[in-house]
């Protein structure tokens, strides 16, 4: 049986919520505020209830306030804090969260003038829409990528901020499990938070062992029937396909379960959400899973009564945030035992004081800083728990580099009971040697403090251990699983190609003959060794950019030594950064062509030497800021910002020295975050890290073991394996094997035969990604594939076949007429264009043209009548358009002409939605009937009163609405319903309505109700 999202995905999942203690409400019997989209008749009934002494024109005042503060620009900041506020009047009881009402709706319209989305499901609580989830039917890849793009639409229409602003947490799912190899999220169910640009989705994997028999209630047979009734679908009630995916374990169910029973729900409205003051502005952050467990984790610790434990999470994993998110909830937990918590974040080094601050304050916490002995031995002593006058909550980030080692104990006897002190130490795997003072120091200065060690890399020596030092493991999150949840990226070595290194072999003897048996140090600092080693460096950063079709990326260089990065920045400001005559000289030369100005854009012109004796501490603060926002290409660094230093964009590495056990993979992680589509970070090892990364990773392999026993197997290699990688070649080469990779005049041609989608894409896979096919070969040794397959070419080659298979996908969907939900659901805008060539001038009204073209093709796809005559005229008008025209050429003209034609299309496309929505609301928005209307009214009506057709209709509707609730399975034999609906036919147009039908007529209209219900029954559309 084929079956759609309703009956798999959709109505299940609203069974389950029912499950979970929400309340199905019919939008047919109820009112709403649609300004915001909050039903106002439960949002004062529950407010009276929550707190009672409110006056019902104080609610009033309340709600103004409310729907004001939902206008503002800020994400929803103003309206997300009083919805959490428990000093006041209270929006949510969070202390008696049963105290709340909890609804669910379906296909609420969120509508702002002339446009509208309705999600699939919406949870309200107290009547407010705070969560709303959409739903695809499985293996539905262009309907996932189609929602992608609609909801990061949605979310940069300014017409859609009010609602952005006050939903708090959305779930996409299309019903399936997570795939080990989906880069794009289009397997599974992913939570996010609102963004004004583009949502970011989360992996959720529980892992609490739920007992789904104590917090499911079970559905009545009336409830379940009220639901499908109301939303027009009692034909799937006994289809086996409805039944089946009312499992609890289905994977949109699961993550229901793990987000919406009530206490996690609580949790996450209380805790989950953090305002960052990003360096391109404001985003709202949502906890990640494992953050939300360790958080859990650590609650339950103190609980227990244990005052210490380590939080072992991966390198990228967002340690700070974890801290954050600690703080909120800590307070809370503690203050409801009386008891006033104070917060400590603790680092061993300056710069990363800087860097933990400034995620502090990004986040709305007041921080103060310590950075000496004598500041920390005052402020252990002070029963002062904040220093700002805000009443704001604060942390204090102590840099202990200055005096961890110091002997004089710190000595406080003077306990205040009423404050708790937490310590969050950062990067627990060093700098807390137990025969050091510091611990002794921390122990002394508070023996009732709790401190919560956090690290990616713990240390597991025999001499002492993180554990030993710590205790217990609080929560453990690994490499593996946060590879796979996206959060941070595999890696490739590449090894330095042998014409280099006989380069530098060559630098190294002319050097010696220079100056005798001098120290390697200075050896390495020459400039004679140092300027083919930066060459080189800068011609692969700027190969990597083009390659990548990325020139935002930024690389770092690790160096031998401070002499040795000092020479490298000198060189480089002569002989790399752009002077300015020449630069004059070049503004008065003929224009560049296109191609010799996107490699001028790859170019590495900028650069940063980052020493402690370089600059000052504002200077080095500001430059890494630069670096952080595109500004400087490339960082030379010998000690500095090799742990704790994150950039995105940072994604080559380049190792000019060996790094020895943890450090190695500190500093290896430097480009493992993830950065727009990259797939990798990328380390280029002048100094063979090989051997001595092996035997690190073979000793903490064998320390894991006897750690951790079976969970060896969620901590595997960092780097990406040499039996990966072969495989990943031996595909390339046998998918490139049989085309003319040398020419790509010769390769265009030989693909422009090829008219199969499956093959193209097959060698559009093989070629997308020019730059992982470029490494994977240097670093298996296959050195003569790249004289074979130069890799620049490689990306022009892959251009010319993402072209070739858009072109396909285009042709497919506007060809095969009968495919009507492929054209509207195929990005055309984004086809198009793809391969279109735009002269710069005319960028503005290319951009024009795309967006009424994805407005007229969302909005016909949004159809539900694909039959209806006019929509067929606009649909087809709507292919004409790009069928005629020769895609790869579009004239200024012919911009114009085809903005002209589509804006017409569309004002007739809102008409015809416009009047079906009004004609689907007489049925109780029921699609099926207003199809049949107008069939109906089309062609010879039955009478000329269309209200007599709809009163026969709405009658019918009611008498075979009931025929199906008391026996679904009927719709399984198809001539039985027949039969039934004949009869029924009959009674309600000539004996009920006194309408004049013939035997013809009967059978006409039978033939299109049946048509309609079975088509239903079966998950197709008429």
């Amino acid at each position: 049986m084929i079956f759609n999202e309703d009956s798999r995905v959709k109505i299940p999942s609203i069974l389950h919520l029912i499950q979970l203690g929400y309340e199905y409400l019919s939008l047919k019997n109820n009112v709403w505020d649609e300004n915001t989209n909050i039903f106002t008749s439960i949002f004062n009934g529950q407010l009276q209830k929550i707190n009672p002494n409110v006056s019902k024109n104080d609610i009033q005042k309340i709600y103004d306030e409310v729907s004001l503060s939902l206008e503002n620009e800020d994400l929803g900041r103003a309206f997300y804090n009083k919805l959490i506020d428990q000093s006041g009047v209270k929006l949510i009881d969070f202390k008696n969260f049963d105290n709340n009402s909890f609804h669910v709706v379906t296909e609420l319209p969120y509508q702002k003038d002339d446009e509208t989305f309705r999600p699939d499901i919406i949870l309200l609580i107290n009547g407010i829409p705070l969560v709303f989830i959409e739903v695809k039917k499985p293996n539905n890849r262009d309907g996932i990528l189609a929602e992608h793009r609609r909801m990061k639409m949605r979310f940069r229409n300014k017409k859609f901020h009010k609602f952005i602003n006050l939903t708090q947490l959305m779930v996409f799912s299309n019903n399936m499990k997570y795939s080990e190899d989906d880069r794009q999220m289009l397997e599974g169910a992913f939570y996010s938070t609102t963004n004004y640009f583009k949502p970011n989705f989360n992996y959720f994997r529980e892992e609490k062992n739920i007992d789904l028999a104590k917090i499911l209630k079970p559905v009545s047979e009336d409830k379940e029937n009220f639901v499908l009734k109301d939303t027009n679908l009692l034909s799937i009630k006994n289809s086996k396909e409805f039944i089946s995916n009312k499992n609890p374990n289905t994977p949109t169910n699961s993550i229901s379960t793990s987000l919406f029973q009530r206490e996690r729900l609580k949790f996450i409205l209380q805790y989950a959400f953090a305002y960052v003051e990003e360096e391109k502005g404001l985003e709202k952050h949502i906890m990640r899973y494992p953050q939300l467990f360790a958080t859990k984790a650590i609650e339950n610790t103190l609980e227990n009564g244990v005052k210490k434990g380590i939080i072992w999470h991966t390198q990228g994993s967002g340690k700070t945030a974890l801290a954050y998110f600690n703080v909120k909830h800590l307070t809370d937990y503690y203050q409801k035992k009386h008891i006033i918590p104070k917060f400590y974040f603790i680092v061993d080094r300056l710069d990363l004081l800087t860097q933990a601050a400034k995620e502090f304050n990004a986040r709305g916490l007041i921080v103060h800083k310590v950075n000496s002995k004598a500041e920390f031995t005052r402020d252990i002593k002070s029963t002062k728990v904040i220093y700002n006058n805000s009443g704001k909550a604060e942390i204090t980030v102590v840099n202990i580099q200055k005096f961890k080692d110091d002997p004089d104990v710190i000595k406080n006897n003077d306990y205040n009971l009423s404050i708790q002190r937490v310590f969050f130490l950062d990067e627990v795997h060093r700098s807390y040697n137990p025969k050091g003072s510091f611990l002794a120091n921390l122990e002394l200065a508070d023996k009732r403090s709790v401190k919560i060690g956090l690290t990616g890399t713990p240390l597991l020596g025999k001499d002492y251990n993180s554990k030993t030092l710590f205790g217990d493991y609080i929560h453990k999150y690994y490499y593996n699983l946060s590879i796979k949840d996206g959060y941070t990226l595999r890696l490739i070595r590449e090894e330095i190609e042998t014409n280099y290194k006989l380069t530098l072999q060559k630098a190294l003897e002319e050097i010696k003959i220079l100056q005798g048996n001098a120290e390697k140090k200075k050896v390495y600092a020459h400039h004679k060794f140092v300027e083919p080693m930066l060459g080189y460096i800068v011609k692969d950063m700027e190969q990597a950019r083009i390659s990548m079709n990325d020139n935002s990326i930024g690389g770092m260089v690790v160096c031998d030594s401070s002499d040795q990065a000092k020479m490298m920045f000198e060189i480089f400001q002569n002989k790399y950064t752009p002077k300015t005559k020449i630069l004059l000289n070049q503004a008065a030369e003929e224009p560049e062509s296109y191609g010799d100005k996107k490699k001028e854009e790859s170019n590495v012109i900028s650069g940063q030497v980052i020493l402690h004796d370089i600059g000052t501490k504002q200077d080095r603060k500001d430059w890494v800021s630069s670096f952080k926002a595109g500004n400087i290409d490339l960082l030379f660094v010998y000690n500095m910002l090799l742990t704790g230093f994150d950039a995105k964009r940072l994604k080559k590495l380049y190792i000019g020295r060996k790094i020895k056990s943890h450090n190695l993979l500190q500093t290896l992680t430097r480009v493992n975050r993830t950065y727009k589509n990259h797939k990798y970070g990328y380390v280029v090892d002048f100094a063979d890290i090989q051997k001595e990364f092996d035997k690190t990773n073979q000793d903490y392999f064998n320390e894991l073991q006897s750690e951790l026993g079976d969970e060896i197997q969620h901590y595997s290699n960092l780097f990406k394996s040499s039996e990966e990688i072969t495989a990943d070649i031996e595909r390339i080469k046998d998918v490139l094997f049989k085309f003319n990779t040398e020419n790509a005049t010769v390769f265009g041609e030989q693909i422009s035969e090829i008219n199969e989608r499956t093959e193209i894409r097959e060698l559009a896979k093989a070629l997308n990604n020019a730059k992982e096919l470029y490494n994977l070969i240097r670093l298996s040794g296959n050195f003569e594939l790249l004289e074979k397959l130069d890799f620049r070419k490689l990306t022009v080659l892959g251009r010319l076949t993402n072209e070739r298979l858009a072109l396909i996908n285009t042709k497919l969907a506007l060809e095969n007429n009968v495919e009507t939900d492929n054209i509207l659901n195929t990005a055309l805008e984004d086809v198009i264009f793809a391969f279109t060539k735009v002269k710069e001038e005319e960028m503005v009204l290319a951009d024009e043209l795309k967006t009424i073209l994805q407005k007229t093709r969302e909005l016909l796809g949004g159809n539900f009548d694909p039959r209806d005559p006019i929509f067929v005229s606009l649909r087809e008008e709507l292919e004409r358009l790009f069928k005629k025209k020769n895609l790869s050429e579009v004239t200024k003209e012919e911009m114009e002409a085809n903005i002209k034609a589509l804006n017409d299309i569309y004002d007739k496309a809102k008409k015809l939605e416009r009047e079906n929505q009004l004609l689907k609301a007489k049925y109780d928005y029921d699609a099926k009937y207003a199809r049949i209307h107008k069939r109906l009214m089309e062609k010879d009506p039955l009478t000329d009163s269309e209200r007599k057709l709809f009163e026969a209709l709405k009658g019918l509707k009611t008498a075979v609405d009931k025929e199906i609730l008391q026996n679904s399975k009927i719709l399984e034999n198809e001539s039985y319903v027949e039969k039934m609906v004949m009869r029924l036919v009959v009674n309600q147009f000539k004996n009920k309505q006194h309408i004049d039908i013939n035997t013809a007529d009967v059978k006409r209209i039978n033939r299109i109700i049946v048509k309609e219900y079975i088509n239903e029954y079966n998950g197709s559309v008429a």
